[in-house]
């Protein structure tokens, strides 16, 4: 039998309500989710939704959906749920387990998980690292994750500064980027919307390319630019004194410092 059969949702807002959606995609029944969320009007058919938190209750997981600046507020009418027998699951930025923890000292397990939007679809990579689960356990959350898309446990909790600054915020980074090469396409006389749309389908083309080919990104972009041609003309760009390397890298170490900025107010919280 599979070991989470029941999971209570703390808050389902825009990442919690991806997990579950991908969860339900991917086949997980809607009958083993239950949701806490005083703002959401609706749920699938079959998740049950509360407004407030349930009175008592055995759930073989509990994950947190909520802000990391609400955890203060929220943890201890949380914590009465996160039993022994309960894996406290945490997408909470920059929140280490020490901090949870001191905050939910009954759970049996934490786990800490790193996801992106892309969870809906099935496609996210879902960086995780646990304290108190055994090997046994790492499979079970394994296969819970599996239908998220491509789930990745790290070394230490150390790594999740920066991973979260390339898989949960890179997203956004990759967005803007596309953003970027629609309005490129507008300065050179495209219709807007057109643009969009080429712009959109030329980077899932170039995305599904890369995961597919033996060849790394950088050996895939010097094999479309050909010596002296268009493509060329534009990397050179790209490449004079490193300036897309040197504004991603800034772009990056400005998410990996927030996130440990983060981590440093639960700790004090």
């Amino acid at each position: 039998m599979e070991r989470f059969q029941t999971i209570l949702l703390v808050g389902c807002g825009n990442m919690a309500g991806a997990m579950l959606e991908g969860w339900l995609k991917g086949g997980i029944p809607a009958s083993r989710f239950t949701v806490v969320d005083p703002r959401r009007e609706s749920v699938p058919a079959g998740v049950t939704l509360l407004r407030e938190l349930p009175a008592d209750g055995a759930f073989d997981a509990v994950m947190l959906g909520i802000k990391p600046q609400g955890l203060d507020d929220a943890a201890p009418a949380i914590a009465p749920l996160v039993g022994r027998q309960t894996v406290l699951f945490s997408i909470l930025a920059g929140v280490e387990f020490d901090s949870l923890a001191a905050r939910f000292p009954d759970a049996g397990a934490i786990l800490r998980i790193m996801p992106n939007l892309a969870v809906a679809i099935g496609k996210s990579p879902v960086a995780l690292d646990s304290r108190g689960l055994d090997e046994i356990g790492r499979a079970e959350v394994t296969a819970l994750m599996a239908p998220l898309g491509a789930p990745e446990w790290l070394d230490h909790e150390g790594q999740f500064d920066a991973v979260t600054a390339l898989t949960g915020c890179g997203p956004a980074f990759v967005y803007r980027f596309i953003d970027a090469l629609a309005a490129g396409g507008v300065a050179l006389g495209i219709e807007a919307r057109q643009a969009q749309r080429l712009a959109v389908a030329m980077v899932e083309g170039a995305a599904q390319l890369a995961a597919a080919s033996p060849f790394s990104p950088g050996e895939l972009a010097d094999k479309v630019a050909s010596p002296g041609g268009s493509t060329r003309a534009g990397m050179n760009v790209l490449d004079a004194d490193d300036a897309l390397a040197r504004l991603i890298a800034d772009t990056m170490q400005a998410s990996n410092d927030r996130n440990a900025e983060m981590a440093a107010e639960a700790r004090r919280g």
